[in-house]
């Protein structure tokens, strides 16, 4: 299916994705009512090497980094390319307490108690059809070496596979695992790593070895765990207004397979921005704000040019309505979202067939797409055979055009 790579380049590739040198978590100092974190980097490539290095050693996912990196070939780029290491991230809305999850971002925050912090993680999530619930939980069990029972539902899919398959290589948790409150979903690691930053799961949420590693020695039982699903996030920084906006789950799988999107328009894009605008709407680029949207970068852009802010109070143009009636300018709503805490307590077996997600699984107030399915299994479908297999399984999943 990748006829430009031989067995044997494909093989290289692998090589040297394991001895890449990735980094832990990007943690950032965090001030009271700070909107975003980080910056843009850039990197300049090797001949040897591929975007999933550079991902993977930056702590980007891989969608994260194809999105802003349009038209370079993610596993020939080729010496001497310079690509953008998107790291400036919009912070999510609601409590900063604990885990905050967006899966349309691909990305989980963590809150450390203080709050004078912030580490961010990329993601691994749900396959279509298999989404990992909104709302709010928290962790209930923790586990190092986990082993793994697949539930009937993905024998079902995969007859081959056991019932049991003990900790160790073959096992897709990886080696730390954190159990939520709803049954059968977990945080957890990998022996995929070339997987997070891609919808690949049964709803678990997937981190890079390392980022596992880090982040389940630093949360206790009893952190809480809040999921939303925001493909628009606004913020204002320094007096400007960004948006940032991300490709959708139908959008990753293509850019996944085709290295492409169909560009689609949030439906809930202006509407967005005008709450976070308010009554400074009249400074937005309104044009700037849709081409965001059909881009889909997942970078924080400016949509208030320094142009349009000098002229603030004239006759700058208005925001666009649907119904062609003068611009709403009501400010952006500043109370923190609604979040259950409910009594949980941790399942005596480890890792069982999936069962219907808990009352915690409630919706989120901050979410944009409320696709909460409440049959997800917890786990990955596939472990870590032969490197043989590997190196065919990487191929079939990223075809060359």
């Amino acid at each position: 299916m990748m006829n430009r790579l031989s067995i044997v380049s494909a093989a290289a590739l692998i090589l040297a994705m394991a001895a890449s040198a990735p980094v832990f978590a990007r943690s950032f100092p965090l001030a009271p009512n700070q909107t975003a974190v980080g910056d843009v980097g850039h990197y300049t490539t090797r001949y040897e090497d591929t975007l999933l290095d550079v991902a993977r050693g930056n702590d980007l996912g891989y969608t994260q980094l194809i999105t802003a990196n349009r038209g370079i070939d993610p596993w020939l780029p080729g010496k001497g390319h310079r690509i953008a290491v998107p790291q400036f991230y919009i912070l999510p809305d609601g409590p900063r307490r604990g885990i905050v999850i967006n899966l349309a971002e691909q990305r989980l925050f963590y809150f450390p108690p203080g709050g004078q912090t912030v580490e961010t993680f990329p993601i691994g999530v749900g396959v279509q059809g298999w989404v990992t619930p909104l709302g709010a939980t928290r962790i209930v069990d923790k586990q190092t070496h986990p082993a793994w029972y697949p539930p009937a539902s993905i024998r079902a899919e995969k007859p081959e596979l056991p019932n049991y398959v003990a900790p160790g290589p073959d096992n897709p948790l990886g080696d730390y695992a954190m159990r939520l409150g709803w049954r059968s979903y977990l945080l957890h690691g990998t022996n995929k790593p070339f997987g997070v930053g891609r919808n690949v799961s049964h709803g678990c949420v997937r981190l890079y070895p390392e980022d596992i590693d880090h982040l389940f020695h630093e949360v206790s039982v009893g952190t809480p765990v809040r999921v939303i699903n925001q493909e628009v996030e606004a913020a204002w920084i320094d007096n400007q207004l960004y948006v940032a906006v991300f490709p959708n789950k139908t959008q990753t799988d293509q850019i996944d397979v085709e290295e492409k999107m169909t560009p689609v328009l949030p439906t809930n894009l202006l509407a967005r921005v005008k709450a976070v605008a308010g009554e400074q709407a009249n400074r937005v680029d309104w044009d700037r704000v849709k081409q965001v949207g059909m881009e889909r970068t997942g970078m924080p852009t400016l949509v208030t040019p320094m142009a349009v802010a000098a002229r603030e109070g004239s006759d700058a143009a208005a925001p666009p309505n649907a119904d062609g009636d003068a611009p709403d300018q009501t400010p952006a709503a500043t109370g923190p979202a609604s979040e259950s805490d409910p009594a949980l307590s941790p399942d005596t077996q480890t890792y069982p067939d999936s069962g219907e997600p808990g009352p915690e699984a409630q919706a989120d107030p901050n979410r944009d797409a409320a696709d909460q399915n409440a049959n997800n299994d917890a786990v990955t479908t596939d472990g870590a055979p032969s490197d043989l297999a590997t190196i065919n399984r990487v191929i079939e999943n990223f075809p060359a055009k």
